[in-house]
């Protein structure tokens, strides 16, 4: 059985444990609301975008060509993998590794067999995880989280729709977790392009003008959209990982709370058994020198 020095010792390193993981969650959930904010502030526009898209694609003429939605054999194919810098998120980071895995040994096994298929990091945790499961990512954009911001993510997206454009990769496919509220995150695979329009419906009349032309108001506002779609996931990933790591420091600083109950019991039961044994000693003695 442990002495009490080592019990004690126990305690107080649980409880040192305990505060760090309630400082934790506290930074966490105060981060938290800046990027809930920031999510529900830009869904709202990516939504009306793509309506205005939707609206302008169902009365596009039929000789109008999208060079960003053009379908082609996916000889080359980019994933980009969005995770956390950070750790002590729970499972959030291993969640999307597990899926891109899946991706590339399953459904595109022959592209990674042949070199075929790229993975773009964005996020050192994902990266390393997956570079432990034997994929390596191709590049990195590890350092957009330094600063986040439209125009640092706008980067990013330029040089995935060149790539596309000049038939550096046929499919790009955007996996990261999607922020559904701060307990819950839903790991999400999507595919960013060639992108997909949707079904021309007749019965739906679009009452917009244009200036210049259709075409160009068309080609304009696509790159925008598509480039509003991918901060939008850079964003849904950060808001994810605050409400992953405030859950997780949650869960552990009650965990923390529970191991100390446990100790303290098991202090106490060994402290009863040392004062009992130190009695009986004395008893003990005192006998032996009335006789």
């Amino acid at each position: 059985m442990a002495s009490l020095k080592d019990i004690r010792t126990r305690i107080d390193s649980v409880k040192t444990t305990r505060q760090v993981t309630s400082a934790m969650k506290m930074v966490s959930a105060a981060k938290l609301k800046k990027a809930q904010d920031d999510i529900v502030q830009i869904r709202p526009y990516a939504n009306k975008l793509n309506e205005i898209i939707y609206d302008l694609v169902n009365a596009m003429d039929e000789s109008i060509t999208i060079n960003l939605a053009e379908e082609r054999e996916a000889d080359h194919i980019l994933v980009v993998m969005i995770t956390s810098n950070r750790g002590l998120c729970g499972a959030f980071n291993s969640n999307v590794v597990k899926e891109v895995n899946h991706l590339v040994n399953e459904k595109y096994s022959s592209h990674l067999k042949n070199g075929f298929i790229d993975i773009l990091a964005i996020g050192k945790q994902g990266q390393k995880l997956l570079k432990s499961a034997g994929i390596i990512c191709s590049d990195d954009k590890n350092d957009i989280y330094n600063h986040v911001d439209f125009s640092s993510v706008e980067e990013i997206s330029d040089e995935i729709l060149e790539g596309f454009l000049s038939k550096k990769y046929d499919r790009v496919l955007l996996a990261y977790n999607e922020f559904v509220n701060a307990a819950v995150q839903k790991v999400s695979v999507q595919q960013f392009l060639p992108l997909e329009l949707p079904e021309k419906d007749i019965n739906h009349i679009s009452q917009y003008l244009y200036e210049p032309d259709q075409e160009t108001i068309i080609n304009d506002l696509i790159p925008k959209s598509l480039k509003t779609m991918f901060f939008k996931a850079v964003l849904d990933s950060i808001a994810a990982e605050h409400g992953a790591r405030m859950t997780s420091m949650h869960k552990a600083t009650d965990n923390a709370s529970e191991m100390i109950g446990d100790l303290q019991l098991v202090y106490n039961k060994a402290r009863q058994t040392s004062i009992t044994n130190e009695i009986l000693e004395i008893v003990g003695g005192a006998e032996a020198l009335s006789k």
